[in-house]
């Protein structure tokens, strides 16, 4: 749509034009015009706002130039050194001013527009109206990029239904990145009103990494949905944790075991992460990996028993992990957790085991974030099948993206089918 605009911006320059009698320059209303064609909104008021000041600048001096060129040449008795000394004086006059409006962005623009009076147009009968008219121009071209940028071709978007969606395998590529077109499309509808979140397996310091570039204003369910985490502020909503009488039992099988373990514990909106001793090369590399994270924070202790632990995770040899899963699912208080295992993706031969509260899951937690924010409908996105309202391919990155899009901004002929 962008490509689209941009080229109806031009021919409306044209057309304007024309209602004028061609008597500006369209060449500079159609710079304006795609200059303030952007993706995003807030680029465009951005954009438009560096244009005019820039332009006002540079047309203001490129004023002034025409009005004291007459008298310098007389005084100094010659053209060349007027123009070769006095430009650039008043170039660094252009350049400073901007600088004091605190708008350097603009400062190409004030010399573009300075320099095209002075140098181009110097000597035409009537310099001034050039003046006029190069003012003139870029504010119709700045009218006209706003204008057409602001378009939106969907009626009703819909702004009352929660969009959730996984992240790997999910909405992130193979590279686990999001791909330019969903970064573009997610932050243009978030700013037009677009409820959306992410639900993940992953901690808050692997998750804003990839989510960086994306301008959330919803929390995130992550840790499995043991944790509802507020990007913004970077402050933790809910936390779902273990009992401290299950979490003292559990450290006490998992120690007899000998496994690596884990135990995540957020104390005041900090993730601290204790471990114990370990010679296992994969978890000396996984440590050292992760902890270089300011978003994490691991301690080489044991557990300290009054701190509420999130969730154990233990990284072992998949043969081992498969005996104290066993193990686990015999406990007499296993009904009062919830245990994950699954093959290490980094580390060959190795799986992992997290342990939870029973109440400690996805569902629960996107309940609890439709209640806080009075959502009424929700539409889920994910790769597992019959767990999700929509099944994404693993292969296709975009797809996540391309269905909210469909289902937020629904076109005019959209809408007509539904209705027939």
């Amino acid at each position: 749509m962008r490509i689209v605009k941009s080229a109806v911006a031009v021919a409306v320059c044209f057309f304007i034009n024309a209602l004028r009698g061609d008597s500006g320059m369209v060449f500079y209303s159609q710079l304006a015009a795609l200059w303030c064609i952007q993706m995003y909104r807030s680029n465009t008021k951005k954009n438009a706002i560096q244009r005019i000041i820039g332009t006002l600048v540079g047309a203001v001096y490129g004023l002034i130039y025409l009005l004291a060129f007459p008298h310098l040449t007389k005084a100094f008795n010659t053209v060349f050194w007027v123009e070769t000394v006095m430009v650039s004086v008043f170039l660094l006059l252009v350049l400073y001013t901007t600088t004091v409006l605190k708008k350097t962005q603009a400062s190409y623009f004030s010399c573009v527009v300075f320099l095209s009076i002075v140098i181009n147009h110097l000597f035409d009968s009537n310099p001034y109206l050039f003046v006029w008219n190069r003012f003139l121009d870029t504010m119709i071209g700045i009218a006209i990029g706003i204008t057409i940028n602001d378009i939106r071709i969907c009626i009703n978007p819909d702004r009352e239904t929660l969009f959730i969606s996984g992240l790997d395998d999910t909405l992130l590529n193979r590279d686990e990145v999001l791909s330019a077109f969903s970064k573009v499309e997610l932050n243009r509808m978030i700013d037009s009103g677009l409820k959306f979140t992410v639900s993940t397996i992953r901690t808050p310091a692997s998750l804003i990494e990839p989510m960086r570039d994306i301008r959330l204003n919803l929390p995130v369910i992550a840790m499995d949905g043991s944790v509802l985490f507020d990007v913004k502020k970077n402050s933790y909503i809910k936390i779902q944790s273990i009992k401290k009488e299950l979490s003292g039992l559990l450290m006490n099988e998992i120690a007899s075991s000998g496994l690596c373990w884990y135990g995540n514990v957020v104390i005041d909106d900090v993730l601290i992460i204790y471990y114990g001793d370990f010679e296992d090369k994969v978890n000396t590399d996984l440590v050292n990996n992760l902890k270089i994270s300011p978003y994490r924070n691991y301690i080489n202790r044991p557990l300290p028993e009054d701190e509420d632990v999130v969730y154990f995770m233990l990284l072992d040899k998949t043969e081992r992990i498969a005996e104290f899963y066993e193990k686990l699912q015999k406990l007499s208080y296993a009904s009062e957790l919830r245990f994950v295992t699954y093959p290490s993706t980094d580390f060959e031969g190795y799986s992992y085991i997290k342990i939870y509260d029973k109440d400690a899951d996805k569902e629960n937690m996107l309940q609890y974030l439709m209640e806080q924010y009075s959502f009424k409908k929700s539409v889920t996105f994910g790769t597992i099948r019959d767990q999700y309202d929509v099944e994404i391919e693993k292969d296709d990155a975009n797809e996540v993206v391309r269905v909210v899009r469909s289902l937020y901004e629904p076109f005019l002929f959209r809408m007509n089918q539904q209705k027939r």
